[in-house]
């Protein structure tokens, strides 16, 4: 039985487990053992671990400062299998990124110097680059806060997240075919495919080709979830994500469908007019509809929807002042991109919230023979 630190924080809407690196390393024990092990992930209701049995709740982060230039902390983010003994490696989580921030004021990995504090921060899968601001009035890091997001009710201290030039940042390119429009082959033909990476690898596709009009509550989205799912492998390998011969990985890219915006009620019944968002979108966590929307695929989508002849562009209301408002189950999510200097590609931004949950001392079960 091993003795691993650890503490709970909700990034929006979705809920983190935080590891330093040194305590990892520590172990002795390989982090995919570790994790597994501490999740229960073997377990669809990981009963006997510290995961939510969702997606959304079933997340890892193993946090360090960082020696890189312009850089306080990185972070390397583990989506943890649910009822399945594998953890990806291979995406960011924004949400996880906003608690990541909270972690490091809280931790002491950034110096407090006055009433906001900004947390310069690198995701080690992806090698993104984002910020999270903080208030930290007096100095001190707080606990609680009055901001809100969609998805939640819960309260939380307010975090604007940033993602630094965030197009190409697993391919190279905002556009890995070079093409604002692609044809994959689904499982009843042929469908047209905006294969975008920018914050994370997305593929996006119109809600009509599945007969949806993108204002789908989350059980009817679910009959679109086989479809998206096997389309998500087809453009894996378009966008050069994976070989044939690579295992299937429900994590990249991410996928979802896109519609022109339409009244809708959301997930707890608030009517949401037509007027007040610009782009309807339901996307897929793993192997189910999201509640929401990831952060990284938010940034995926304001970075499509400026790009003339993808479906998002094709669908959307444009905005005079990069802001694009997405409707998703549980609201609207506003994201705002900002011009950046030196030909970066502008930055995203998102206001987010953070809560603190727990500190704890996980008792783990790694089996013996798994070293790191």
């Amino acid at each position: 039985m091993l003795r691993l630190q650890g503490e709970m924080i909700r990034g929006g809407t979705s809920k983190c487990w935080f590891f330093d690196h040194h305590d990892v390393v520590a172990t002795g024990v390989d982090a995919d053992a570790l994790l597994l092990a501490a999740y229960n992930a073997a377990d669809p209701r990981q009963i006997d671990g510290v995961g939510g049995a969702s997606s959304t709740t079933s997340k890892a982060a193993i946090v360090q400062t960082s020696r890189a230039p312009g850089i306080d902390v990185e972070y390397a983010f583990a989506q943890v299998g649910v009822g399945d003994e594998r953890v990806e490696w291979t995406s960011n989580c924004g949400n996880c990124a906003t608690a990541v921030a909270l972690y490091a004021v809280h931790n002491g990995l950034v110096p407090i110097t006055s009433d906001s504090t900004t947390v310069r921060m690198l995701n080690v899968n992806t090698g993104a680059r984002l910020t999270g601001t903080i208030p930290t009035p007096g100095g001190t890091a707080p606990d609680e806060g009055g901001a809100a997001v969609p998805g939640t009710t819960a309260l939380g201290v307010p975090v604007l997240l940033g993602f630094e030039d965030p197009a190409g940042t697993t391919t190279g390119r905002a556009l890995p075919t070079g093409r604002a429009l692609d044809t994959l082959t689904g499982p009843t033909g042929p469908v047209e495919a905006s294969l975008v990476d920018a914050g994370a690898p997305a593929a996006l596709f119109e809600a009509k080709a599945f007969g949806l009009d993108g204002t789908e509550t989350i059980a009817e989205f679910a009959a679109a979830v086989p479809a998206l799912t096997a389309l998500r492998r087809q453009a894996a390998l378009a966008m050069g994500l994976a070989k044939e011969s690579d295992p299937v990985s429900h994590a990249v890219p991410k996928a979802g469908v896109v519609a022109g915006p339409a009244a809708y009620r959301t997930t707890d019944g608030t009517l949401v007019a037509q007027d007040e968002y610009d782009l309807a979108v339901r996307m897929v966590s793993m192997h189910a509809p999201h509640p929401a929307i990831g952060l990284t695929s938010a940034v995926a989508l304001a970075t499509a929807a400026a790009i003339p002849g993808s479906l998002a562009h094709r669908v959307a209301r444009q905005t005079a002042d990069g802001t694009l408002r997405l409707g998703t189950p549980a609201g609207v999510i506003t994201a705002q991109a900002v011009p950046a200097q030196d030909g970066a590609s502008p930055t995203v931004l998102l206001h987010r919230a953070a809560r603190r949950i727990a500190r704890a001392e996980l008792l783990v079960p790694v089996l013996e023979g798994r070293p790191a």
